[in-house]
């Protein structure tokens, strides 16, 4: 192997490894939840006294609030809403990369939480907790709002500051990710229609997706010659 070659597959590594330790601690995270899930021990244990708490401190106007972010986090309004960004970021920047590799995280994002639930087969809470009783039907474990809002804000934090590695983007894209993922979660949880481990799964599976868009993204880099903001070897003579 050439100097040039062994300089290439040591950026390669190095530049794969944040994406693969993603992907590993999420997964990590989601098989311990569902452990305990499944075990009714660990995290699970505070399923049922979360929910009531929240439960019997629901409001009018919280109650309007987080009917109104569940809404817009769900399957008819938010996947309208990523196909329209997509769809104006091609035009407009004239580049399908980033745009398509959010629309595949979303879509990547939707079938494995359906894929998830249907083998799982976690039930709701109670009928008597629910906001409107009745008005969600899939299975509980994950939250599939709560991952869809996760996956899309840390994919789009992440490959805006991939392209622009500057320390105040990054708080801020951090930042709304998490502050907006929070917000779609408690939802979930006043208004009864999960679990508080539904919604831990959810955000830990989220982080496996950006783990693979972030192996994806900087192996689209190093074909295309784009450098990676954390890679600093350089070939040597």
């Amino acid at each position: 192997m050439s100097r040039w070659d062994a300089w290439r597959s040591r950026t390669a590594v190095r530049a794969l490894l944040p994406g693969a330790l993603l992907v590993a601690l999420g997964f990590a995270v989601f098989v311990v939840l569902l452990d305990g899930v499944r075990e009714r021990d660990d995290l699970s244990s505070f399923d049922q006294p979360v929910l009531d708490w929240l439960v019997g401190h629901r409001g009018p106007t919280m109650r309007a609030v987080f009917a109104a972010i569940t809404l817009v986090s769900g399957p008819r309004i938010l996947p309208a809403l990523v196909l329209v960004t997509c769809a104006v970021w091609v035009a407009v920047r004239r580049e399908w990369w980033r745009p398509g590799i959010v629309a595949g995280a979303m879509v990547a994002s939707t079938l494995l939480s359906l894929a998830i639930k249907d083998v799982v087969g976690r039930p709701r809470p109670p009928l008597a907790t629910m906001d409107i009783p009745g008005a969600e039907t899939t299975a509980s474990f994950p939250s599939g709002h709560t991952m869809g809002t996760a996956t899309l804000l840390l994919v789009v934090g992440y490959l805006a500051w991939s392209r622009d590695a500057d320390r105040r983007k990054l708080c801020v894209g951090g930042g709304v990710a998490v502050i907006g993922t929070l917000a779609v979660g408690l939802s979930r949880l006043y208004l009864g229609y999960h679990f508080l481990t539904d919604v831990l799964a959810a955000v830990a599976l989220a982080v496996a997706v950006l783990g693979c868009v972030v192996v994806a993204d900087r192996l689209h880099g190093l074909d295309s010659g784009r450098p990676q903001q954390d890679s600093n070897l350089q070939p040597t003579d």
